[in-house]
């Protein structure tokens, strides 16, 4: 399991980093809060709306700096904007951001927009397959992919031929020891409990986030590097 020297959570160290010159390239999400109970996130600013999420209380979120009639926004792991009543939420001092690349240019052909030109802009250009189906053992990352084809097909745009499963790719590159030194692009690995092996993987994009090719949002999606998440890390690579 990766090793941390602070007790602070992934996404809060990210957030706290975004006044170095890092943030210089990056492009800012919302403040990072806190729900002092627990809280229903909803999809309108409303009571009759539909349920996104049940917030755990002292569950991190980010927040958009739009206050409409005692609601505010947040941003939701897939990038939608979900609404959570004002009152139970504590807003903190931290931006979060997200890195970003220069927006790559429609070719006319899916969603296969322009080309990496770099490790570090991996994680950017991978939010153009957001949506994209989750299908075991797939390698159209249009039409449907797994974990591992996702992370094998995005290092195949910079050149870097990757092993096919998880636990083969885990092995290769250079091994990151600790969260704090995580950088965008660099590739997340997970501890299948019920396989005995490393079963899952993710590029890390900055800030406490990653994106993969998910079963459980049945394809391509964002997620925070949550408690959760940070149990069944066992390795990163770059």
């Amino acid at each position: 399991m990766l090793r941390t020297t602070t007790r602070i959570t992934a996404l809060l160290s990210a957030a706290a980093c975004a006044a170095s010159g890092y943030a210089a390239t990056a492009k800012v999400l919302g403040h990072l809060g806190q729900t002092v109970e627990t809280a229903i996130i909803r999809s309108k600013p409303s009571t009759k709306g539909g349920i996104y999420h049940r917030a755990k209380a002292f569950e991190y979120i980010i927040i958009k700096d739009v206050k409409q009639s005692g609601w505010l926004g947040v941003v939701m792991s897939d990038m939608r904007t979900g609404y959570i009543k004002a009152d139970l939420v504590a807003r903190l001092p931290y931006e979060v951001t997200t890195q970003t690349a220069e927006q790559p240019r429609s070719t006319g052909s899916g969603r296969d927009l322009g080309t990496p030109a770099s490790r570090s802009e991996i994680a950017n250009y991978a939010l153009n397959f957001v949506g994209t189906p989750y299908k075991w053992g797939g390698n159209d990352i249009n039409r449907g992919i797994d974990c591992s084809g996702f992370v094998k097909v995005l290092y195949g745009k910079i050149g870097v031929d990757l092993p096919r499963t998880a636990a083969e790719q885990a092995t290769v590159g250079t091994k990151i020891e600790r969260l704090e030194d995580l950088q965008a692009g660099d590739r997340l690995y997970f501890w299948d409990r019920k396989r005995g092996k490393i079963g899952h993987t993710g590029i890390y994009m900055g800030n406490g986030y990653f994106v993969h090719s998910s079963s459980n949002h049945r394809g391509v999606a964002t997620d925070v590097l949550s408690e959760k998440w940070r149990k069944m890390l066992v390795a990163a690579r770059r």
